[in-house]
């Protein structure tokens, strides 16, 4: 389970509730873009991984989704 969840619906409840300082709506705000974040990686690193294959036992894979599961991963380089 994502860390975050917890304190999201925390703030959540308590927007419903007694409303928000401007504080706690920046920060839930930020918490709901990290979620998302992790979310779409999850799903983009569910979807990259997965293997298509026929009722025949034939490996049905579009190209392009193997091209992009046989791509190297970025490397971040730190200039200084």
């Amino acid at each position: 389970m994502i860390a975050s969840l917890a304190r999201i619906n925390e703030l959540s409840k308590k927007a419903k509730e007694t409303g928000l300082t401007n504080a706690e709506k920046v920060e839930q705000q930020v918490l709901r873009e990290d979620y998302l974040r992790e979310i779409r990686g999850q799903v983009e690193s569910t979807v990259t991984n997965m293997t298509v294959i026929d009722p025949l036992g034939k490996d049905v894979t579009p190209e392009k989704a193997k091209n992009v599961k046989n791509a190297k991963p970025y490397t971040l380089i730190e200039r200084t």
